[in-house]
């Protein structure tokens, strides 16, 4: 059987290849409602299947969009991608994900691959851009669209949620129930001062308590983003003489790991101790208690990202303030900090 070509197509549909054209690809022209009706109809018709391969070849661009994230197996970043791998898909792309494990130089291998298959866009979650990665998206002249982290190696159009403002909320919450003061678990030595969500929570953390008249020193604890560390570390914590009436932890992962040994160590929570974490990921509202957190609206985060990658506009220079889309954090109450659930 002869392949069934676009010239096939138009014919049947009594239209131009153009027109055809115009229709798979939803664009760059409009197509008036009946005539993509005939199109439509005869590609079912014929069963003609678009080349992919060809069509990349010849405008230079394929159909996908990369997106680099840390680590997928953190429940945050998982939740993430497949929020973008929607919202790419209601504007017909595919998603290509590559994990950096935050090691540099996979985040530098992922950009080459992606860039050099000539992606539609890319989406950056990048815990510290270093300078090798930002030439590259420069050399490539790339579209890329922060999201999450905006680190400072790069000054492009960022996605991201008010951290400083949602870790403030949670803190208050906590020292509004009458807890002595609020500890907190931020990130690791080498986390991001600037650009880094994490330094946000901490930074938020850091004027909450200030606010209330509260000393900080020597209740920041380190710990990195996975509950897996950061059970260790508060089995260390929560089993010493100096044990923190309320802990504010700048991820639900760590939240999770914390309310683990506090279980572990038969510390009643919220009694004994009260937990706070930042992301409202889904495991949140089953932990034991539930963990009362601060929300980020990730469909709305991504559908944006999503948007912005593939908008011909993107690179057109603006104002650091037009292209910084933050959007709004607010707090989610459960029992972990001393509410009623």
């Amino acid at each position: 059987m002869a392949k069934v070509t676009r010239d096939d197509v138009a014919r049947l549909a009594g239209t131009s290849t153009a027109v055809v054209s115009y229709v798979i690809n939803n664009g760059p022209r409009p197509v008036a409602p009946a005539t993509r009706e005939r199109v439509l109809a005869a590609i079912q018709e014929l069963g003609y299947r678009p080349d992919r391969v060809a069509q990349a070849m010849a405008s230079r661009r394929t159909d996908l969009i990369g997106l680099i994230i840390p680590d997928a197996r953190q429940p945050f970043f998982g939740e993430m991608a497949h929020a973008v791998e929607q919202a790419a898909s209601e504007r017909g792309k595919m998603v290509l994900v590559g994990n950096t494990d935050y090691i540099a130089e996979r985040e530098v291998h992922y950009l080459r691959a992606f860039l050099g298959m000539r992606v539609s866009g890319l989406i950056l979650v990048s815990h510290a851009l270093n300078d090798q990665a930002a030439a590259e998206i420069e050399a490539w002249d790339a579209r890329v669209v922060l999201l999450h982290e905006r680190p400072e190696a790069i000054d492009d159009v960022a996605v991201t949620t008010d951290d400083l403002g949602g870790a403030q909320l949670a803190v208050r919450h906590l020292l509004e129930h009458g807890y002595e003061y609020v500890a907190c678990m931020g990130g690791t030595a080498d986390t991001p001062a600037v650009g880094d969500p994490v330094s946000d929570h901490v930074e938020g953390w850091r004027r909450a308590m200030s606010e209330a008249g509260l000393s900080t020193e020597g209740r920041l604890f380190e710990a990195a983003y996975n509950r897996y560390d950061a059970y260790r570390v508060a089995l260390e914590i929560l089993a010493g003489p100096r044990r923190p009436p309320a802990i504010f932890c700048s991820t639900d992962d760590q939240a999770i790991g914390v309310l683990r040994a506090a279980r572990e160590l038969r510390l009643d929570v919220p009694r004994e101790l009260a937990v706070a974490g930042f992301d409202d990921i889904k495991e949140a509202a089953l932990a034991d208690p539930p963990l009362t957190t601060v929300a980020s609206d990730r469909p709305a985060m991504a559908r944006a990202a999503v948007d912005l990658v593939l908008d011909d506009g993107l690179r057109v220079a603006g104002s650091r303030r037009e292209r910084l889309k933050t959007f709004p954090s607010r707090l989610q109450v459960r029992a972990s900090c001393g509410c009623v659930s």
